[in-house]
């Protein structure tokens, strides 16, 4: 993207900021549908340096952890940085310095101009790979970006161990007189507004989450979201501004205080016309996430089930610790009006869905069945094994027929199925994702590229903005309710085409994908935007 236009989305992005705060939005007034109607939500991308979604006007809340440098040495090959409880670098060694990397992005896909460094305490900052300082006060630094050369990195080279440099900002161009009142990026908040709910599953980093304390939850102090994920506090600040349901997955290792808090705060702080989701952990079934190992051993430790079967100790686990964290949530909140106590299972296998629904009568004590009824098309793995080879010489039209005529028919089937199970139990049926699930699993990595390439070629494609349309037409026929579509905004790779669009400046009509969802959720009366700079 040229710098002239890069100046364009940064100059409506600041005029859209204004207007968010003069003429809120009808999305504000308007209270959200049940999450028994089809309705569309989405999944949040999580916070990282090379994340492309750009949710917060200060960049420095999505940096990477800090990494240790010594002079001469190679990358990342400094000693044990020594940093507070909240991850604030407080002595360096002789011959070392410690950097961050911001905004690893290329391609322009992020705003260039003036940026605001802010900090506290007492030492010297550079800045590695392209940055200018043009003003230089203590506490205050100006920089002049230029996002056409990539990301760039800001560097602690000095630091009085007595006072050390904490609390650092760095406020994109625009920003510097509004970024204390308002976090978010207003092309963030203009894109989702009007969603039914914000999944934050991936803001929240939950799988293989770490955090067991409630001292040990991400905060606004902490130096960066990119380790922890984000603080309670903005996701709870976001649905205010946005009127739209939060949708909680609580970390496995949680304790029973953990959850007490941080619904205590949920109760305190969210605007108590809004709804909240809440689920235990994600893909509890999934056994590549170390919360499914943890699940298959403290059901085993409990007697759920023989020792020789973990994933079904796992599955009655599931159903136990989710009625544990429901029964917390309604004693803080005195009952259970206002929440939406979700059993999750495994989209293409009703079994995992019977053991956890009836095992202790866990439906009795919930409101939904949640699944993710993917578009199934992971080439190199189970059925489709064998495909890669048949796959080099299709172009983008054969993909999407073979697609079209298997994976999207799956999906249409496992909706079928898993709102029989639903209605069997009397929950509703909803989604804690969903969407294509194309990606190339072999080893020969020509292979790879040629697959991905066709891959992405078919998510560009008009014809996925009419089969996104037709899923959510079947989703809605049988009665489906909220649907959290994964994911909002991030970049294609090899390892799939997951974000609806890929940049934070991208417009829905150049991804028919982004574009189909808006436009389905428009229909459904949601009051979303169908450009960025509505």
């Amino acid at each position: 993207m040229r710098r002239d236009s890069q100046c364009f989305v940064n100059t409506i992005a600041v005029l859209a900021f204004a207007l968010c705060l003069l003429d809120p939005s009808p999305a504000q007034s308007q209270p959200n549908a049940s999450p028994t109607s089809a309705q569309l939500g989405i999944n949040l991308a999580g916070p990282k340096d090379w994340a492309t979604e750009l949710p917060f006007v200060d960049v420095f809340r999505t940096s990477r952890p800090w990494i240790s440098q010594r002079e001469g040495a190679g990358w990342g090959q400094g000693p044990e940085l020594d940093v507070d409880d909240f991850g604030w670098v407080k002595e360096l060694q002789p011959g070392c310095y410690a950097e961050s990397m911001l905004c690893t992005i290329s391609g322009g896909h992020y705003p260039s101009g003036i940026y605001t460094v802010l900090y506290e305490g007492e030492g010297d900052l550079e800045f590695g790979k392209g940055p200018r300082v043009v003003e230089a006060t203590p506490g205050r630094i100006r920089i002049a970006v230029d996002s056409a050369q990539g990301g760039f990195s800001l560097q602690i080279r000095k630091t009085n161990p007595n006072n050390y440099i904490r609390n650092i900002h760095v406020i994109m161009p625009g920003f510097e007189k509004t970024w204390r009142q308002n976090p978010f990026h207003p092309v963030f908040i203009g894109r989702w507004r009007g969603m039914a709910c914000f999944r934050f599953m991936d803001w929240m980093h939950t799988n293989h989450s770490e955090i067991a304390a409630w001292e040990d939850r991400p905060t606004l102090r902490h130096a960066t979201f990119s380790k922890h994920g984000v603080a309670l506090e903005w996701m709870i600040e976001l649905c205010n501004r946005t009127h739209v349901d939060p949708w909680f997955c609580m970390p496995h290792l949680a304790d029973d205080d953990f959850i007490r808090s941080f619904a205590t705060m949920v109760k305190e702080r969210l605007d108590p016309t809004l709804k909240i989701y809440v689920e235990y952990s994600n893909e509890v079934w999934n056994g590549q996430f170390e919360q499914s190992r943890y699940a298959g051993r403290q059901g085993v430790k409990l007697g759920l089930a023989p020792e020789d079967k973990p994933w079904e100790a796992g599955w009655h686990f599931t159903a136990v610790r989710s009625l544990q964290i429901f029964d917390i949530w309604e004693d803080v909140f005195r009952g259970h009006d206002r929440l939406i106590r979700v059993l999750p299972t495994q989209s293409a296998n009703p079994r995992v869905s019977e053991a956890i629904l009836s095992f202790r009568q866990a439906a009795s004590h919930a409101d939904a069945l949640a699944v993710a009824p993917y578009m199934p098309f992971s080439v190199g793995r189970g059925k489709r094994k064998d495909l890669a080879e048949q796959m080099d010489d299709w172009n983008v039209d054969q993909l999407l027929d073979f697609f079209e005529e298997t994976a999207f028919q799956e999906s249409l089937d496992r909706m079928n199925q898993n709102k029989e199970v639903a209605d069997k139990y009397g929950l509703s049926l909803i989604a804690y994702e969903g969407g294509q699930h194309m990606a190339a699993f072999v080893n020969d990595r020509d292979r790879i590229e040629r697959l991905t390439e066709t891959m992405q070629q078919a998510n560009r494609h008009p014809r996925m903005g009419d089969l996104y349309r037709r899923y959510f037409d079947h989703w809605k026929s049988i009665g489906g309710g909220t649907f959290a579509v994964f994911s909002s905004i991030s970049r294609w790779s090899n390892h799939g085409a997951w974000g609806l669009a890929e940049f934070y400046d991208s417009q829905p009509a150049e991804y028919p994908k982004l574009e189909a969802v808006l436009q389905w959720a428009k229909q459904q009366g949601q009051p979303v935007n169908l450009s960025i700079h509505d």
